[in-house]
């Protein structure tokens, strides 16, 4: 979408905002902002394990690794992240819903050791259709994300059918951990409409919104914008959202205009995905602007590893090799910076 499209549709959100609230209990203004201002800085990535394909093998009883886990959040207070957004999954509460919420509890534990307030993701659009409990897919060599799984998949997240076990399986796990202040917000649905679904993930993105609101936890959700062209989707998100949360891979100039455009609905700000070297969404460039202008700061990628995020979305590489430039990830899987100015950077600006 042009930025001029762009900015006529946000101006329209920002304008609707002022007389329609998308849900009774959509936090005000006030408390939203109130709730940002008790709260450092926001700044971490997107996390997974680095010896986990996916969601399924980070959570499944199997291959839930804690020390991992340990160890990689001890890395992530080192240079001052003091949040993560990590993906759950549904295949995994279904499998042992006692035992999944108990591996999530023991996560918070961890999480909490090193001073960090995760952002945990209920569905997902992106990648893999049709994701499968047990043994996960081994990493296609060089291809970004070949074992990401989406949630619920496809034909499930269209089909009605499914969505009574959805239902309890949000349900049971907001209620568990609704009261819970080592967590920081409930991300609900991740790029809804992605994979070619665009509206037809309307349904469950608007019943989902539901059943959060009828649990009615004290952390705050939202569900990020991400493509500017899905208006109905955007507009919903935006319109029940607590807090604003949105994707932006572009660089600076363009990123900028988008937070600028997005404070028009006098809400906190926090971008869950950016930083995507090749397309010069940088650390050096964007994430100073974050802080400067106040908004919540999560890049996408922390470890290299099984996800093989340091490739590109759409130049794998079939050989393997080192990409030139890193697509995403900040430390090798012996936590060795990839780029020392980097992390030196992102110390300095938390204050580590």
């Amino acid at each position: 979408m042009t930025f001029f499209r762009k900015k006529s549709f946000l101006f329209v959100l920002s304008y609707l905002s002022i007389f329609f609230a998308g849900n009774a209990q959509q936090w005000s203004v006030e408390k939203a902002n109130t709730w940002y201002a008790n709260h450092p800085w926001l700044v971490g990535a997107d996390y997974i394990p680095a010896n986990a394909i996916n969601q399924l093998e980070m959570w499944q009883a199997d291959t839930f690794d804690p020390l991992t886990i340990d160890k990689e959040l001890g890395w992530a207070e080192g240079i001052g992240f003091n949040t993560m957004r990590v993906f759950l999954h549904s295949v995994a509460w279904k499998q042992d819903p006692e035992g999944f919420k108990k591996r999530v509890d023991q996560f918070l534990q961890i999480a909490a050791k090193h001073r960090i307030e995760p952002m945990l993701v209920f569905f997902d659009d992106c990648w893999n259709k049709e994701p499968k409990p047990g043994k996960q897919p081994a990493p296609q060599t060089g291809i970004h994300n070949s074992g990401w799984m989406q949630d619920p998949g496809q034909p499930a997240s269209s089909d009605e059918r499914t969505h009574p076990a959805l239902e309890k399986y949000v349900k049971d796990v907001l209620t568990r951990f609704a009261h819970d202040k080592r967590i920081l917000l409930w991300d609900l649905y991740n790029e809804p409409g992605n994979s070619g679904k665009k509206d037809s993930s309307f349904i469950l993105l608007k019943k989902v919104f539901q059943w959060a609101r009828e649990v009615n936890p004290d952390q705050p959700i939202s569900a990020g914008l991400w493509d500017w062209s899905f208006e109905k989707l955007n507009s919903f998100q935006a319109l029940n959202s607590d807090i604003i949360t949105y994707h932006q891979y572009d660089p600076p100039a363009e990123h900028l205009r988008v937070i600028q455009l997005l404070k028009a609905f006098g809400r906190p700000l926090i971008c869950t995905e950016y930083m995507a070297r090749i397309r010069n969404s940088r650390f050096s460039n964007i994430l100073p602007m974050l802080q400067k202008e106040n908004v919540g700061a999560i890049n996408w990628g922390f470890v290299s590893g099984k996800t093989n995020t340091i490739y590109a979305w759409d130049t794998p590489m079939k050989d393997g090799a080192q990409p030139v430039e890193w697509f995403h990830d900040i430390f090798f899987a012996d936590g060795k910076p990839y780029r020392n100015d980097e992390v030196e950077l992102i110390k300095k600006l938390t204050r580590r």
